[in-house]
């Protein structure tokens, strides 16, 4: 029983109080330190008054602090979340937050930003102001730089509330502690006469106009300093010389200076207080106001503060989309700010919207999603873009709406080139391999200035790597597309039919067949069957075949060639030259990709490999030699139907990476 009401009570408090913030214990009776809850971990303020070592009239003071926090509530006083009252110590936890004297010094020394975050935050402390003076009839009497602490959303919060008092009583300027405060005390505090004629307000405006100077001038040394106005604002210099003013009668209302200063050409007037005001207000605003704001705002945010983008506007704008009305509007800001995201915060608050949003049937939506997949394409795990987002941008290359299809071909043009390029930046052969597979595979689907300045420069590289098994195909590619520049250069007018698929939604599966990258769609699929299909079915390592297409690839139907005009830009352009005996890049024709070995990727048989000698599993995985009637085995065994009689062919190739038996690849996933 003893060991009962012996033991430390403070031990109850939920919260765990961790580094002591500096400086602060210097301007207040209090001590602030960072905290955690216990079990949650959120992060919160601690404020601590040691009882035991204090005096009866701290004591009072902390008291009296804590009862105001508790009772008063607005957006922009200190929002109160527990207390805890010991023989030794009172604890106050709170928000997560800064007192603004350490804060301000973190700011930028000048710019855009810094002037537009300065004056949301004098506004937030001019709107609590006037909640106590006009709203509550209550005097702050403490208003300073200590006495204000920013959030992690940098909002500033009113606190420092250990002197507030009625406005009904007789005007009594407090007696400050610590003495260091009283260098914001007003002048009438020593002036009996003019103390008469104090208003309700007058003695917070006056604590308003301090905490404007030090806000742009730093630290107040003495009452001197606030006859300098040359660090204010024009806009706001009139202003701040009624705040200072030694008349207590001519300082103006709270209100008043909310009014003057939102008129066009105020302090107050400007992008980011009005969009922050707009989005407190978003739920009674109508949906013609939400879709002219939300579309002006994703030019705005540059000049944003980040921690003001990432905590207040961000959330703001989830919220918008999941529980209102804002429609495809609120798209373009959400997905620039999600760069302001670490990893992790991104997969929980953004990707959620993203799939929603893929799902929606609305045209407009897609359509955005499509024109800003840049912002967020990168984000996507594997296993989300295949389940949840390719097959809902596939579907887009046959709508019935010209947009959407003109946008996901778009999508296609972006996509693949970045995308496999990055694979043959790879480090394990394999995949560097399968992204000169994939160039030479989709080869009709690039621009020729694209192939010149974008493509060419990335696999002339390859052609030194280390492994021959990526040397090979990156020479084979490099002469397939430099035949089909030499063509155009030779007869310009080959290039429109060259580029005839770029622009196409449905380019007909005969056509990808034809084009003198043959061999690459057939590598691409022995590679996808054979990963598929091995473990099922293993069968002896071939060496020394060459892979040969698919009957149903080698003699397309005629109906499927003649409904596109690519055939022409691969079996005329690049036919092969008997003439000329030279190894030039215009005779690799299509014939001659075929002519040589180019299934040929085990390369587990070779000694100076850094494949050789892995495990069978990885061998089977790579291993893409088979004869024509190996392959036909395997893909009749599942009702793939007949690729002859596809009416729209190979829709688009996604491409993914990710890991598959302890090996990272790149696969195809044709459309159809």
């Amino acid at each position: 029983m003893w060991s009962f009401f012996s033991r430390d009570s403070s031990k109850d408090f939920p919260y765990e109080i961790g580094d002591q913030v500096q400086q602060f214990d210097t301007k207040s009776i209090w001590s602030l330190h960072r905290g955690k809850r216990k079990g949650s971990n959120d992060e919160v303020s601690v404020f601590t008054y040691d009882i035991k070592n204090g005096s009866e009239i701290k004591l009072e003071l902390a008291k009296a602090a804590l009862k105001r926090l508790k009772t008063l509530r607005h957006p922009s006083i200190l929002q109160f979340l527990d207390s805890l009252e010991t023989d030794k110590v009172l604890y106050v936890a709170t928000e997560p937050v800064e007192p603004l004297g350490t804060h301000i010094g973190k700011l930028a020394a000048e710019g855009p930003q810094r002037d537009l975050y300065l004056a949301w935050g004098i506004f937030q402390i001019t709107r609590a102001l006037s909640f106590l003076n006009n709203d509550g009839n209550l005097r702050h009497n403490n208003v300073s730089v200590w006495s204000v602490f920013v959030n992690t959303s940098g909002e500033w919060k009113l606190g420092g509330l250990e002197y507030v008092s009625s406005t009904e009583l007789p005007v009594v300027p407090p007696i400050k502690i610590p003495p260091s405060l009283e260098i914001y005390d007003p002048p009438e505090k020593s002036d009996a006469n003019k103390l008469k004629t104090a208003t309700k307000c007058s003695s917070d405006m006056w604590g308003l106009g301090c905490l404007v100077w030090e806000s742009f001038n730093g630290p107040l040394k003495t009452r001197g300093n606030l006859k300098n106005i040359e660090g204010i604002p024009k806009s706001l210099a009139p202003l701040y010389c009624e705040l200072v003013g030694a008349a207590p009668a001519s300082r103006p209302n709270p209100a008043d200076v909310i009014t003057k200063c939102r008129k066009p050409g105020g302090f107050f007037k400007n992008d980011l207080v009005d969009s922050l005001l707009f989005l407190e207000e978003i739920q009674i605003k109508d949906k013609v106001e939400k879709m002219r704001f939300f579309s002006a705002l994703t030019a705005q945010i540059d000049n944003f503060p980040d921690n003001v983008c990432r905590h207040k506007i961000l959330p703001q704008l989830i919220t918008a989309y999941e529980y209102g009305d804002a429609g495809s509007a609120v798209l373009a800001p959400m997905f620039k700010l999600g760069r302001l995201l670490d990893e992790a915060e991104y997969q929980k608050r953004i990707v959620p919207c993203v799939v929603k949003l893929f799902a929606s049937t609305d045209r407009v939506t897609r359509s955005r999603l499509l024109q800003q997949l840049d912002l967020f394409i990168s984000h996507l795990q594997p296993n989300v873009v295949n389940d949840q987002i390719f097959p809902q941008i596939a579907h887009g290359f046959l709508d019935t709406n010209p947009t959407i299809r003109e946008q996901t071909v778009k999508v296609r043009q972006r996509v693949l080139v970045s995308a496999f390029i990055r694979a043959m930046r790879d480090p394990f052969p394999p995949s560097r391999v399968a992204g000169i597979l994939a160039l030479a595979a989709t080869q009709q689907y690039f621009l020729l200035n694209e192939v010149a300045v974008r493509i060419l420069p990335a696999l002339c590289p390859l052609t030194m790597d280390p492994e021959k098994s990526v040397r090979d195909p990156a020479f084979k590619t490099l002469r397939g597309f430099l035949g089909k520049l030499e063509k155009v250069s030779e007869d310009p007018s080959l290039r429109e039919s060259m580029e005839a698929d770029v622009h196409t939604a449905t380019p007909s599966l005969g056509n990808a067949a034809a084009t003198w990258a043959g061999w690459a769609v057939t590598a691409v699929t022995a590679k996808f069957y054979r990963s598929q299909s091995d473990t099922a079915r293993p069968r002896p390592p071939l060496t020394g075949k060459t892979l040969s297409k698919p009957a149903s690839l080698e003699q397309p139907s005629s109906s499927s060639i003649s409904t596109t005009t690519s055939s022409v830009t691969s079996m005329t352009s690049l036919e092969h030259e008997s003439a000329d005996t030279s190894a030039s890049a215009s005779d690799y024709g299509p014939d001659n990709w075929d002519q040589e070995n180019w299934g040929d990727m085990d390369t587990s048989q070779d000694p100076s490999s850094p494949m050789a000698g892995t495990s069978n599993q990885l061998t089977t995985n790579l291993n893409m030699v088979g004869s024509v009637n190996d392959m036909r085995d395997g893909w009749d065994n599942e009702d793939w139907g007949s690729l002859e009689e596809d009416p729209v062919g190979l829709a688009s190739v996604c491409l993914v990476f990710g890991k598959l038996s302890n090996w990272h690849g790149l696969f195809f996933v044709a459309i159809r």
